[in-house]
């Protein structure tokens, strides 16, 4: 087989654990170079919400199988697929893989081999994870395959598994008890950036083969870290205070309990932060291998955070096919920061139009069907800190924009959908939403969906002290609404109901939530 350099078309690249983090933000990186791509995985359909999913060839299969076909005609390999926390000889695992998989690459006659592994001095006594890092380098390498190594340390992207990680601790925890492991050094390395090297090394034959380390200009400790990400993310000063009896294991549960990374997953990263995991003095410049001065830390965490707040991350560590990097279920919107909710269905035998009339005419005068006096209150409180409380009411005509008592109309769809985002003082974002769907059988289906952006500690405290209200108000609000909406004997079925007024006519379009 020729070598990209020799072959007049453009490369053909076979993208292991393209369903993974950093797999997913390859493929297409690699795409819009012109490269011809083929990911192999294990389950095919996890690859169709990508949106380059139609742009690729797919080769369904697991490294502990046939590779024949995969490999197939293939240029360049990438090798960025982990066993991480998958039962207690993982780490066996990942070396019977990294070997099936070199001695088929080897024997299609693959031109290079790239693989993503992880800083970490091989002198020292090095985490499993770490350890099985440059382990599965070595069976590469050993192929006969010219393989192209890159060692990088903890990964500042929106979805990865460090940056939640990080993220969540310094989020909910203003004040942290924090073990011996802080204090370690490390040089942390932007998503983008390992996404540019990684295209490089597929795409560049004058890259030599050999181990690359690779970090961003920025060498801190984990504690350095917590403080200036609060300091990007705008939240006071965090207090960390250590404990030296904490051990990595204990950390793990505590990592577990706080953020959406499973304890499992979360226990081999807690003890690979033992281990420093900085770039060799004597190491190839990564600005050299970049082409370009990587990102620092700063900039790497605000353009996470820019990234998690409008819910576009790209990919996430949850989006691996093994169980284990899954996030918790208590948390499964974490992409986008934590959300709690209180979802709330029923059956109304009344018209979408109806029960949207209904909805409509919540609010001001009317009141609210459920606990009004506990939504007065709720208004007084806000009012005494200084927020707008119940006093502003509601007009005569509902619109985009429109203020609602202490809500304001964040979307409006006749006869589908009224959305409504709280202006009260709050920790976190809250917002109150109703969707109507017509039912089969008649009649339609009323969804009531409230939800609560926390923000730190204060805003899941709160969220949890007010849950018991919840149980009062919301099953009453959403009875109520079908009440309103539900016809009387004495009136055709097409008379709108009497509560509030007409639904509102309008032609502009919703705008994004």
């Amino acid at each position: 087989m020729t070598s990209p350099a020799e072959s007049a078309r453009p490369p053909r690249v076979l993208v292991t654990g393209a369903t993974g983090y950093v797999g997913g933000r390859l493929a297409p990186a690699l795409l819009e170079r012109g490269a011809t791509v083929r990911v192999l995985a294990r389950t095919p359909a996890k690859l169709a919400p990508a949106p380059w999913a139609d742009r690729v060839e797919v080769a369904p299969g697991s490294l502990d199988g046939d590779l024949a076909a995969a490999l197939g005609d293939v240029d360049v390999a990438v090798y960025l697929v982990h066993s991480i926390g998958q039962g207690p000889n993982w780490a066996a695992l990942e070396r019977t893989h990294a070997e099936n998989f070199a001695r088929a690459a080897r024997d299609a006659g693959v031109a290079r081999i790239v693989y993503l592994g992880g800083l970490g001095r091989d002198a020292d006594r090095l985490s499993t994870h770490l350890a099985s890092r440059h382990e599965v380098g070595r069976v590469l390498a050993a192929s006969g395959v010219p393989t192209v190594e890159l060692r990088a340390g903890v990964v500042i992207g929106s979805g990865s598994a460090s940056f939640e990680m990080l993220r969540y601790l310094v989020d909910v925890l203003p004040i942290m008890v924090t073990p011996r492991w802080v204090e370690t050094r490390c040089q942390p390395l932007a998503v983008s950036d390992v996404r540019d090297l990684l295209v490089r090394a597929v795409l560049d034959p004058g890259l030599a083969p050999g181990v690359y380390e690779v970090g961003g200009p920025d060498v801190l400790t984990y504690a350095e870290m917590m403080r200036r990400y609060a300091r990007v993310a705008g939240l006071p000063e965090r207090r960390l205070i250590r404990v030296p009896l904490l051990s990595p294991r204990l950390s793990s549960h505590w990592v577990g309990l706080v953020t959406p990374v499973p304890v499992p997953l979360a226990a081999e990263l807690v003890e690979s932060l033992i281990n420093e995991v900085v770039v060799s003095p004597t190491a190839l410049a990564t600005e050299t291998l970049l082409e370009r001065p990587p990102l620092g830390f700063d900039e790497s965490v605000a353009r996470a955070l820019r990234v998690t707040r409008e819910g576009g991350a790209p990919t996430t560590f949850a989006d691996a096919d093994f169980a284990v990097f899954s996030a918790q279920s208590t948390d499964p919107d974490w992409a986008g920061g934590t959300v709690l909710r209180d979802v709330r269905t029923t059956t109304v035998a009344a018209s979408p139009a109806r029960v949207f009339a209904a909805v409509t005419g919540l609010g001001g005068a009317s009141g609210w069907p459920a606990g009004d006096r506990l939504w007065r209150l709720r208004g007084l409180l806000d009012a005494l800190v200084g927020g707008p409380g119940m006093r502003r009411g509601r007009p005569a005509r509902l619109e985009v924009g429109s203020p609602l008592d202490f809500w304001r109309v964040e979307e409006l769809e006749a006869p589908r959908v009224l959305s409504l985002r709280a202006e009260m003082r709050l920790p976190g974002s809250a917002h109150l939403t109703f969707e109507i769907t017509p039912a089969a059988g008649g009649g339609c289906t009323l969804t009531q969906r409230a939800t609560f952006y926390p923000r730190g500690l204060l805003g899941r405290l709160y969220w949890y002290a007010v849950a018991p209200f919840h149980r009062f108000v919301f099953p009453g609000l959403l009875a109520g609404i079908a009440r309103a909406a539900i016809p009387s004997d004495a009136e055709p079925a097409g008379t709108p109901p009497t509560q509030g007024p007409d639904p509102p006519v309008t032609d502009e379009g919703s705008p994004p939530r």
